[in-house]
């Protein structure tokens, strides 16, 4: 590190005299600066040492367990896959979010999930809507955009195992089965 020179140093004063601190604590006074020559010799650290020996990796932060996640993919065995693009699943809940605006249908999600993982459902069909791609005049199909982060935060997520898009005869594009865990 190189030390500042005197005119680098009267305008780094100048700045430093112009700042308000964020805090109403006033900070400990500066130091006045070293000469030049003394603060390079200040400024140089003691050359190391080599460490003989087997050196322990440096300790790695903590971090708690993985949430799971409502996933699109993965998470089912190929018995539950093939029932669902038949078609041929038992709904045991329909939540139909059609005529809702976006925070009424988070809140009503969030019920019947709540009423759904309390009552021992294993199957809900969302019913969102299409998704509408297009420019921002389209106002349509917000719901069915948001609804995978909406599960993914969702206070219930640890409970949903999968999501899947629905079978024509359940919707189709339109619709989502959930499955969620005993």
């Amino acid at each position: 590190m190189r030390s500042l020179s005197p005119e680098e140093a009267a305008l780094w004063a100048r700045v430093t005299a112009s700042i308000t601190p964020l805090s109403r604590e006033r900070p400990p006074p500066a130091s006045p600066s070293p000469p030049p020559a003394a603060a390079a010799s200040a400024a140089a650290p003691p050359p190391s040492r080599p460490v003989k020996g087997r050196v322990p990796p440096p300790p790695q932060p903590v971090t708690a367990a993985p949430v799971r996640r409502a996933t699109i993919h993965g998470n089912l065995d190929g018995h539950w896959e093939k029932r669902l693009k038949s078609g041929n699943i038992a709904v045991d809940r329909t939540v139909d979010l059609h005529g809702y605006n976006l925070e009424r249908a988070y809140e009503a999600l969030d019920q019947a999930l709540e009423r759904a993982v309390g009552s021992g459902d294993r199957v809900v069909l969302l019913i969102t809507g299409h998704h509408r791609p297009g420019e921002p005049p389209v106002q349509r199909g917000k719901i069915r955009a948001a609804v995978h982060d909406w599960l993914a935060v969702s206070r219930h997520a640890d409970r949903i195992a999968a999501v899947r898009s629905a079978h024509r005869r359940h919707g189709g594009g339109g619709s989502l089965y959930l499955i969620l865990r005993r």
